[in-house]
């Protein structure tokens, strides 16, 4: 529970789940964490660590509260051993755990206080506040040396959601530098309208500045330099609307002017439709790539919706960034040399993520599809590797990975939704990303299966599992929901 009044001044007395085996102390701020390379490093020690969020994981005896499962990067990668579990429990972090809060639906992160540690970004769309039911909290826990410690509410802006309800703010996150002063604005998605904030932020959770984007509805959002100038651009995903189903893709251009509502109003891309967003370089030239996903969950029919089982896109930045006149490539399960047949409900794109798998120097696409049927088994889920090169993605060498790829620990079986959340990122600084595929309903607690990366892709053998109960989650209810959520995108409801 949230009360948005004098919100950083509550400090509770229950310790930080931190382990005795966790991270080694850096020195001194590992400098650039908001760079690729080192975005997600919350203790400076030079490695990226993993956000994995469990939002249905239960706090002593409140069910769904939720939680946040750190594990620390190192040369052999993140394993249990190495980890910190992150709740409204945890010292310093504000608020108070409730029953169906689902803290950890959405996390993120970025250097938003500008110290040289990566900070955790947490959203709790489900959260009541101010007696308002499922209004909603976005949390920020400060990086330190020591790991992650403490934290404030980044509250939602003046006037946001006015009369309106449910808003779920915080079910959607994204950080990017727009302004090139090296400290990154964090947006916020919600079922009402999007948030914007300029850091740096202080350490009570106050942005420099903040504007509310009331001019759209806004439950995605991504950010990411599509033009080269060092600065992130922010499109809008309001996810389906009555005019679009597929939904739209709005560039932001600025905010809002109160004397005039019209000016700088987002703009919308005419060919662009999806409901996640992610940005990355997939031919190499320097310039980031719009990749969209529209996750067709058999609700509504293929002349109006995605392709049948859903669809990605793909934009291509240039020095005048992504135009309204660009016609995207677009990729489904029924593209010739993507594994597998697509079917009603498949969720193809429902999570997506980029970076570079086998070191070739152009970022890869994973796409989650949780609803893929595995043999008889409905739902259990599946997730499909696209390689970037020269002339952008490909379908050349892409693989289809599930728990009944040898290697991949444990069975697929009905409703496991494996794909539900999936990240690349290379956690032990090899230079090659790791693979990570969010499975929230494997059992009661739920899995994150892991794999290195390798010259020719995501390495299955060794590749591990790691659940809920391997994390010290407490469980209570029908699911923990570890995995359910990744630092990179996926439809939040």
């Amino acid at each position: 529970m949230h009360t948005t009044v004098a919100l950083a001044a509550v400090l509770t007395t229950v310790a930080a789940v931190t382990f005795a085996s966790g991270p080694a102390s850096a020195a001194a701020p590992y400098k650039g964490a908001n760079t690729a390379v080192v975005q997600d490093d919350f203790n400076g020690d030079g490695y990226r660590d993993l956000a994995v969020g469990a939002p249905g994981a239960a706090n002593g005896a409140v069910e769904e509260a939720g939680a946040v499962v750190v594990l620390y990067g190192s040369a052999s990668s993140v394993s249990p051993a190495r980890r910190t579990v992150i709740t409204q429990a945890s010292w310093g972090v504000p608020g108070a755990p409730e029953a169906s809060d689902g803290f950890g639906a959405a996390v993120a992160s970025a250097d938003i206080d500008r110290d040289g540690y990566a900070d955790l970004l947490v959203g709790a769309p489900h959260e009541g506040v101010d007696g308002k039911d499922a209004r909603g909290s976005v949390t920020v826990v400060w990086g330190g040396p020591s790991g992650l410690k403490g934290g404030a509410s980044i509250n939602p802006v003046a006037r946001f959601g006015h009369n309106q309800t449910y808003c779920g703010f915080g079910m959607g996150l994204a950080t990017g530098d727009m302004n090139g002063d090296g400290a990154p604005e964090v947006t916020v998605a919600s079922r009402c309208e999007g948030s914007s904030y300029t850091g740096p932020f202080s350490r009570d959770g106050q942005a420099a500045s903040q504007y509310r984007e009331w001019r759209i509805g806004a439950r995605g959002v991504v950010m990411g330099d599509v033009n080269g100038d060092g600065r992130a651009e922010r499109f809008w995903l309001p996810g389906p609307t009555d005019g679009d189903y597929r939904g739209p893709v709005l560039l932001d251009r600025g905010p809002v002017d109160p004397s005039d509502p019209t000016k700088d109003a987002p703009v919308k891309l005419p060919h662009a439709d999806g409901h996640t967003g992610r940005i990355g370089d997939v031919n190499g030239d320097g310039y980031g790539d719009l990749i969209t996903g529209i996750a067709e969950d058999g609700t509504v029919d293929g002349e109006r919706g995605a392709h049948k089982g859903g669809e990605i896109q793909v934009f291509h930045g240039s020095a005048h960034g992504i135009t309204t006149d660009q016609q995207p490539r677009i990729f489904h399960q029924d593209t010739a040399g993507i594994p597998g047949a697509a079917e009603i409900a498949d969720r193809f794109g429902q999570s997506l993520s980029t970076g570079d798998i086998n070191a070739d120097g152009y970022d890869d696409v994973l796409v989650g599809v949780p609803g893929e049927a595995i043999g008889s088994r409905a739902y259990a889920g599946g997730a499909v590797v696209l390689y970037g090169s020269a002339t952008g993605l490909t379908t050349n060498k892409s693989t289809t990975y599930s728990q009944d790829t040898p290697g991949i620990p444990g069975d697929a079986e009905t409703d496991d939704g494996f794909g539900t959340a999936v990240h690349l990122a290379d956690l032990n600084k090899d230079g090659k990303a790791e693979t990570v595929v969010g499975t929230p309903t494997e059992n009661t607690d739920g899995c994150a299966w892991i794999a290195r990366g390798t010259r020719t892709g995501p390495a299955t053998s060794g590749s591990a599992a790691i659940c809920g109960k391997d994390t010290g989650l407490t469980l209570r209810g029908p699911h923990g929901l570890f995995g359910a959520a990744l630092p990179s995108v996926q439809v939040t409801f």
